[in-house]
């Protein structure tokens, strides 16, 4: 069995919003201290760590590459598993986007060093 499982994504007009999630309930716990993040890959770039959402039960801490802050929330919890709210979307924001975990106690900005991925959830941003 898969640890992720991801859901939404789609098209959307620039300044529009998308929501994305991802169930992963053998990694999130309140038991111990999670990584959870979502990473993307648009055309010509690196792939991208955007968010990252970590603790007990991912009630610790949040953080957010300058690219993404203060237009994308993260979220999650053990019972409803991870999400990302992406509002103010531009043309730049179109790739793919994987809902990523690890058990690290620290987690980590870049991608590779991620253990568990998603299967991917594509995000078009048109004009």
């Amino acid at each position: 069995e898969d640890e992720i499982a991801q859901h939404g994504g789609g098209s959307v007009q620039v300044g529009g919003s998308l929501r994305l999630s991802c169930s992963a309930s053998k990694i999130i716990t309140v038991n111990a201290r999670r990584c959870m993040g979502w990473i993307r890959q648009t055309p010509g770039k690196e792939r991208e760590v955007v968010a990252i959402a970590s603790g007990y039960g991912l009630a610790h801490y949040t953080e957010y590459s300058d690219s993404v802050k203060g237009r994308f929330t993260i979220s999650g919890d053990t019972k409803n598993g991870l999400f990302l709210q992406m509002d103010s979307l531009n043309a730049e924001d179109s790739g793919t986007y994987y809902c990523a975990g690890d058990t690290a106690t620290s987690c980590s900005n870049a991608p590779a060093d991620w253990r568990y991925w998603g299967q991917g959830s594509q995000v078009t941003v048109s004009s």
